[in-house]
């Protein structure tokens, strides 16, 4: 196989797969809950077992009738997951009886002719084994019982996994370098369908509602050669307007999605600019050291002459200035406009975060600096900034050496930053500036 086997986990709502793919994740990676309907996209997560390398995709509780607006596209998601998959776990829960609902389910999974595996979740002891005679009748050849919440028999599982997919050999994993990339942005701003764009398949469910995405969704692409990982989040809320928990947890996970990034894409709505929570998660990008691209979306809806876009720029570098030194994309998710340039600029922003200017260079530059002007403290004596050099990169960190570090005025740190922006390409990274003693 030249990719790693992919194991599809399906089953009704609420029977126990987030909790499963939790499990053989080993973090929390699925929002998990009592109701029904919680998890609705592909969810993927790669596990590593005997020295084989497997995919897991978690799908949202498959129901054949149409009782609300999401179970339809949650059906296709199951569907596509089952297409894509070398083996389908078919998860049940063990403390009930067979429903109508798996009847048509397993159906539709023996007309896949995949291979598959029936899981019957919650058998937390041996006594509760014996559930798994109840559903002999959907005609499954492997049963199997489990309890994803303890973690018992999961080993087993896993074993029977790799014997059904036919796995001989272990995985040599090769390290090959890769961009992590975060989609953030307030809900139903286009991030789910900017995420199709540029997959170029349905990947997450887009629908008009906002909060449709609930997880934050990892998905691997190639991209001229270069190695991609992208992250669908969570649309961000102000905590004042978090509804349940749900949506609470929701905005952990972008945060964190954020976090173990390297470069973010703001999504900004073309019909509603700049607005205060836009700032606040570009902010929150800047502050955690992240590549940042901002992207206007929906651009399509806008009435515009040829001013419109300059005039555009113009008013959200007013509200937040610090935008100036970030890269700025006019794109329509729906109608592709400019998508095709959104990783390339991605990309590019990742290397200009990755950039290493030498010792000898940066100190040249800080002696026309010094030329120019030289700061004073509030008691009159002169900062004399003696020397400077890079120490760390993603994000680019600089030491600068002085007499009087803690009493440099923030108006001469942010002209440093401005002069050095001008010298050196580092438009759309955070710069770090750290002053100490000499």
């Amino acid at each position: 196989m030249n990719h790693n086997p992919i194991v599809a986990i399906v089953g009704k709502p609420n029977v126990g797969k987030s909790t499963l793919f939790n499990r053989l994740m080993k973090k929390r990676i699925a929002i998990v809950g009592s109701e029904e309907g919680i998890t609705r996209d592909r969810n993927y997560g790669n596990v590593e077992w005997t020295g084989r390398e497997l995919t897991f995709i978690d799908t949202g509780g498959y129901i054949p009738e149409n009782i609300d607006l999401f179970n339809p596209s949650i059906r296709k998601q199951a569907k596509l997951a089952m297409n894509e998959a070398d083996l389908i776990l078919f998860v049940v829960n063990g403390r009930e009886q067979p429903s109508s609902s798996e009847i048509a389910l397993a159906q539709f999974i023996r007309e896949t002719n995949k291979p598959v595996i029936l899981v019957v979740n919650k058998c937390d002891s041996l006594k509760q084994d014996e559930q798994i005679f109840l559903y002999y009748e959907l005609g499954m050849d492997k049963v199997l019982p489990i309890s994803a919440l303890t973690g018992r028999l999961v080993g087993d599982l896993l074993d029977a996994v790799v014997e059904q997919v036919g796995m001989s050999e272990p995985k040599i994993n090769v390290d090959n370098e890769s961009l992590r990339l975060a989609i953030v942005g307030m809900p139903n701003v286009g991030k789910s369908s900017l995420t199709n764009a540029l997959l170029q398949k349905e990947q997450t469910i887009v629908t008009p509602i906002a909060g449709t995405t609930r997880d934050s969704i990892d998905t691997t692409l190639r991209w001229y050669g270069k190695k991609i990982i992208l992250v669908d989040t969570a649309g961000l809320r102000k905590k004042s307007k978090l509804n349940d928990n749900l949506e609470y947890y929701s905005n952990i996970r972008t945060h964190h999605a954020i976090s173990r990034s390297d470069v973010v894409l703001v999504l900004i709505d073309a019909e509603k600019s700049l607005g205060r929570q836009d700032k606040a998660i570009a902010d929150y990008v800047i502050q955690n050291g992240k590549g940042l691209v901002i992207l206007v979306n929906k651009w399509d809806l806008v009435d515009k002459d040829s001013h419109t876009l300059d005039n555009f720029k113009k008013e959200m570098i007013s509200a937040f200035p610090y935008l100036r030194h970030f890269p700025m994309l006019f794109i329509s998710a729906l109608t592709k406009q400019r998508v095709s340039k959104v990783l390339d600029l991605a990309w590019n922003t990742y290397g200009k975060g990755k950039l290493k200017v030498k010792t000898k260079e940066l100190n040249k530059w800080m002696e026309k600096i010094n030329a120019r002007s030289q700061p004073v403290t509030k008691s009159g004596r002169q900062i004399r900034i003696k020397y400077v050099t890079q120490i760390n990169t993603l994000p680019p960190t600089f030491v600068f050496y002085c007499n009087y570090p803690r009493q440099i005025p923030v108006e001469y740190k942010r002209y440093l930053e401005n002069r050095f922006r001008e010298t050196y390409p580092f438009e759309g990274i955070p710069l770090r500036f750290s002053f100490r003693r000499k």
